[in-house]
């Protein structure tokens, strides 16, 4: 009788105790709908609709907020780097989680993430880890495959639709802010701390500059590269940077003193479009590192704002 009075006595425990280790998972573990989704690293079944997203690489912010969404934490291209001015207030609550190719695993964990979205290019050797800790979606490269990967971290945050959307949206007015334009050649240049680069078909920024039909110098189409994103440049050859107009940029501090530098130089004045006032500073985050829909329709915005008047 006792030991069956002390079991029943019992039971209400160990019932709250079951309760509560239940309570401790996070909330990558937690039962709900999913989807299975296909990525560069295999297949991994993500929630119906992700509640508390970290993200490993900068073009996955500018996914997310222009998809309306604002991840809880995100990879820093750089320690204690601010986020893209150019996204506005969105992140403001977004947490940083180590860098691009150094993601702090522990403050991961701590926010308890339901979806990681990250790059196969970047973060490879982490994967293991990191799905571990929640679903996780590597797409398989950067910056050229810039629409691809925007479809498929909008699948795995569940907005694949709205995405194509705003894809399609981008390329009309792509057609119709370069229709004007076609008759000019556009040059484009950054400033890294140790050299210059021009950059070419297959970056970023000059996808989009193609996707607006405008033609780009002989030099800058790298036929002679396999890697078509971006060629080297030095001060005495400085002027395969010519065009009809040169968009430039510097990345970090230390490549904006060299751009001071080499743009206060003879070569770089010598050129026939900084000669005419169509040498243009623009934003290295959206041209460089946005790497999305919201800041390609930016660098249309910069493409219409300073070549409209010299079509």
């Amino acid at each position: 009788m006792r030991l069956r009075l002390a079991v029943a006595a019992m039971l209400p425990l160990l019932t709250l105790a079951a309760c509560a280790s239940s309570g401790t998972s996070t909330s990558s573990q937690e039962a709900g709908p999913t989807r299975a989704v296909k990525h560069a690293m295999g297949e991994t079944k993500v929630p119906a609709t992700p509640k508390r997203v970290v993200v490993l690489d900068t073009d996955k912010l500018d996914t997310m907020v222009s998809l309306g969404l604002a991840p809880v934490g995100a990879a820093q291209a750089q320690e204690n780097q601010k986020w893209p001015a150019y996204l506005g207030s969105a992140l403001s609550a977004t947490k940083p989680v180590g860098t691009l190719q150094a993601p702090n695993i522990e403050a991961i964990i701590a926010l308890k993430p339901d979806l990681i979205l990250g790059s196969k290019f970047r973060q490879q050797s982490f994967y293991d880890k990191l799905s571990k800790i929640a679903p996780t979606v590597f797409t398989e490269k950067v910056g050229v495959t810039w629409k691809e990967n925007f479809l498929l971290d909008a699948e795995a945050l569940g907005k694949k639709d709205q995405a194509q959307q705003l894809l399609s949206t981008y390329e009309t007015r792509a057609k119709e802010v370069g229709a004007k334009l076609s008759k000019l050649q556009v040059s484009i240049v950054r400033f890294m701390p140790t050299e210059i680069r021009m950059y070419g078909p297959e970056s970023f920024s000059g996808i989009v500059v193609g996707d607006a039909g405008i033609p780009r110098p002989e030099a800058q189409q790298l036929a002679d590269q396999q890697d078509k994103r971006f060629g080297k440049l030095s001060q005495e050859n400085i002027a395969q940077a010519d065009a009809d107009a040169v968009f430039y940029s510097a990345y970090g501090e230390a490549a904006a003193k060299s751009q001071a530098e080499v743009t206060g130089g003879p070569l770089w004045k010598n050129l026939a479009a900084v000669k005419a006032g169509h040498a243009y500073n623009v934003d290295d985050e959206i041209w460089m590192t946005g790497i999305g829909v919201t800041a390609a329709g930016k660098i249309l915005d910069d493409l219409d704002k300073y070549l409209a008047p010299l079509a």
